[in-house]
């Protein structure tokens, strides 16, 4: 859900001082590699946890050059990167870069005026004088040593074999021994591009091929292959982490319940996942509790288990919503999303950092509804998104700090992407405010919530009635889950009405609940909230 239009005012200096206080304690740490994978987190060699808090910058499409060297010089846009709180970047790449001399040899302006862009090259001879006559292998390798003069962290995905937008059912990319998919060639890239990242410390880690698909889909095929490349890339360059990637659109890893990858070297394997409203075409027309609840539960089941049981780091390496206009679907959806990457704490990278395109499916200069930037590169395009995402960029836990409670935590509210903290008002108001300053919170046995540190319960009161703390637990309300989504608090008021946890703008209430079955049209996020475990409480 969008909030006033007043949101989109707010300048990328504001926001950038809102993300970097959104955890306090644990900043956004962006790392030379090696990264190593622990259980179920990314560390660097000391073993404190890096969350990987990315964005997708693609160079994987014709004419095979990084988006947006047409619009802002190079390091106005990685400043953007860094300024709006993200320490890294998912950077795309086509097999046949890495494959195919003719292509890598064809400088960037031979390859712009054979595709006709004349605009466009004559737009990155005024932003980006330096890149015009690189080749475009040579002109990938300048902007890994820009990422690296910026300090971002790069992960290098294979994103697809013929230089194109990605990804089709049948489009001859999808799937080992397709049309364009020759797993022998394929090793050879990575090979080539692992040998590339040894130059670049900042290259922490290379996912192996993005969304496996299509109708050649095999898991005894995708256990040889992924193994093979695995080891390829490891051998070539044993410091970066091997991301791998599942089936059907990289939302399937299930086969690792019973059958787990086993490669000859450790602390080195991720898994990525993707997640979008559209992975679920359908599903989010009904009772948004239901469908949150199903589809969460057929994400663990599918992918979550893998860091949820500690086997290795998630990556959730593609998500997002059309930033540019509402969409019910995506609105639905990205409140699901939210909640459970905050209990999850995943490591990310958002679809998508680019307003445009230099081409895209046939269309020239086509407008990315998905960017975090408009078209134009030089401003957030939806200021209320990058707000609450900013809420995920820094961990709320992780090996070296402090281990809480299974119960204790803090109140996320996926809605907004703020926690409950103590008001300053008299009265012990509670609201919402930047999860750095969240008050913590231990949920009983007596099904109540205490206030960590404090003698101090939450009571409801009665519906559109602030919440209240009161000091003897007898006198708290009894809370418990109450719709299918099970991000509802809900408890009997003093009047012995059921009521539930709801916001008042940014103040606690408590108000009849809504929405909890059957009716498609309501929207119940308002009264969302989620104890996620924190270390920082």
């Amino acid at each position: 859900m969008l909030l006033p239009r007043m949101w989109y005012l707010i300048s990328i200096q504001w926001l950038f001082l809102l993300a970097s206080s959104s955890i306090g304690l644990i900043q956004v740490r962006s790392q030379e590699g090696p990264l190593f994978a622990s259980s179920r987190w990314i560390v660097d060699g000391e073993g404190r946890r890096v969350k990987l808090a990315c964005v997708n910058w693609p160079s994987h499409l014709q004419p095979v050059l990084a988006e947006g060297l047409n619009m802002q010089p190079v390091d106005n846009i990685m400043k953007l990167v860094n300024d709006m709180g993200f320490n890294c970047v998912r950077f795309t790449w086509p097999l046949e870069l890495a494959t195919k001399e003719t292509l890598a040899s064809t400088t960037v302006k031979q390859m712009f005026t054979w595709l006709g862009l004349n605009q466009s090259l004559a737009n990155i001879t005024t932003h980006n004088p330096w890149v015009v006559d690189l080749t475009i292998a040579d002109a990938f390798e300048t902007m890994l040593e820009r990422f690296q003069q910026n300090k971002l962290m790069v992960v290098l995905d294979n994103h697809i074999t013929v230089p194109g937008w990605c990804c089709g059912l049948n489009d001859g990319n999808g799937f080992f021994g397709d049309r364009f998919f020759d797993p022998s060639v394929w090793m050879k890239g990575l090979n080539k591009m692992a040998l590339l990242a040894t130059k670049f410390p900042n290259v922490i880690g290379m996912s192996l091929r993005n969304e496996l698909r299509g109708p050649k889909s095999d898991v005894d095929l995708w256990y040889m292959y992924v193994r093979q490349g695995a080891e390829t890339v490891h051998a070539a360059n044993p410091n970066v982490l091997v991301i791998l990637s599942g089936l059907d659109y990289d939302k399937d890893l299930s086969f690792i319940h019973k059958r787990p990858v086993n490669v000859s070297f450790t602390g080195k394997v991720v898994f990525e996942h993707h997640w979008y409203s559209f992975s679920h075409s359908g599903a989010w027309k009904g009772n948004l509790n239901d469908a949150c609840g199903w589809i969460s539960a057929s994400i663990m089941d599918k992918a979550g288990f893998i860091a949820d049981e500690d086997r290795a780091p998630m990556f959730e390496s593609e998500f997002g919503i059309n930033a540019q206009k509402g969409d019910v679907n995506d609105d639905r959806y990205i409140n699901c999303f939210m909640a459970m990457a905050a209990d999850q704490d995943w490591d990310f990278a958002v679809w998508a950092l680019q307003g445009s395109y230099y081409f895209r499916e046939g269309v020239v200069g086509m407008d990315e509804w998905y960017g975090l930037l408009n078209y134009e590169w030089n401003d957030v395009r939806n200021p209320t998104w990058l707000k609450r995402l900013s809420s995920l960029q820094k961990p709320f836990r992780g090996p070296e700090m402090k281990q809480s409670p299974t119960n204790d935590g803090v109140l996320f509210h996926p809605q907004t992407g703020l926690c409950v903290l103590e008001g300053k008002d008299a009265g012990w108001s509670l609201s919402l405010g930047p999860c750095n300053d969240a008050t913590g919170w231990t949920y009983t046995p007596q099904e109540t919530f205490l206030l960590k540190g404090r003698n101090q319960f939450l009571q409801a009161a009665g519906a559109q009635k602030p919440v209240q703390l009161v000091k003897s637990e007898p006198l708290a309300s009894r809370w418990n889950q109450t719709s299918n989504s099970k991000l509802h608090l809900s408890a009997k008021a003093a009047d012995g009405i059921m009521v539930c946890l709801d916001v008042d703008g940014v103040n606690l209430v408590t108000n009849e609940c809504k929405c909890l079955a059957v009716d498609s049209s309501c929207d119940p996020t308002s009264q969302w909230f989620k104890l996620v475990k924190s270390s920082h409480i």
